[in-house]
């Protein structure tokens, strides 16, 4: 029998979870741990040593959140997380981030995050960019409608290839080697998630402004099938990650 997969996810944001891809490990029967950086008090700072061990993970999921990736005054332990991505990524394991969790990916391959020009809420379409080698790059669909939320964006890291974009925000999908991916945008929110994160911030909500930001009301009114593009998406990306950290350890065996 093999052994379960084992998945860690880091999450910054209460009641956030893993949204779509919940079912999708449970269907793998996987092994779920999370640490969760939430409920830290904010000046809190940690040792590595309270983070996993990275052979204890299989795969890692980072995900959103309200904080910047530069925020290190007001929540130290963002130093240490990002240290412990370095160290995870240099294995070689998989990695999937998510809005923050793709920045924070990036910062730890030494890319700069910074302001985005526009301001980013709402469901909006993001391009696939062309000519992508079929034979590296995973290959995404020419267009999918997706849950955007962010006001900072990622520098494309060193050797990472930039998958997707749009005129809001030009870096939505970046790839690193077939090893790690990261979103700029939202493609695990379900509606229960949505709903939540227009619940509990409320002040995260009234500073956006702008003509690529949707009234919270239009953005909570989509049919249930524009949450599934943006869900199969993400579960593709998963497969992608794990199929190829697979065969990288057969081919090492």
């Amino acid at each position: 029998m093999s052994k379960a997969l084992r998945v860690h996810y880091f999450q910054h944001i209460e009641g956030e979870g893993f949204g779509s891809c919940l079912s999708y490990f449970q269907q793998r029967h996987a092994e779920i741990t999370a640490t969760a950086f939430f409920a830290l008090p904010p000046q809190t700072a940690l040792e590595l040593q309270a983070l996993p061990a990275i052979e204890d993970v299989d795969l890692l999921m980072i995900m959103g959140g309200v904080m910047s990736v530069n925020d290190h005054e007001v929540y130290p332990w963002l130093t240490t997380e990002i240290e412990w991505i370095q160290q995870y990524l240099a294995t070689g394991k998989p990695a999937i981030g998510l809005c923050l969790g793709g920045q924070l990916i990036a910062k730890a391959l030494g890319s700069k995050i910074s302001k985005n020009p526009e301001k980013e809420r709402g469901w909006h379409n993001i391009y696939k960019v062309a000519d992508l080698d079929a034979q590296t790059v995973w290959q995404i669909p020419e267009q999918v409608q997706v849950l955007e939320w962010h006001s900072e964006t990622f520098e494309l890291p060193q050797g990472a290839v930039l998958l997707a974009g749009n005129a809001a925000c030009p870096r939505q999908i970046y790839q690193y080697g077939q090893q790690a991916i990261g979103f700029q945008c939202h493609p695990e929110m379900t509606a229960k998630t949505l709903n939540m994160l227009f619940e509990n911030l409320s002040d995260e909500v009234a500073q956006y402004q702008g003509q690529y930001v949707q009234a919270p009301a239009e953005t909570l009114a989509v049919p249930e099938h524009t949450y599934a593009e943006g869900n199969l998406l993400l579960e593709q990306a998963i497969e992608y990650v794990l199929t190829h950290a697979q065969a990288r350890m057969t081919s090492a065996a």
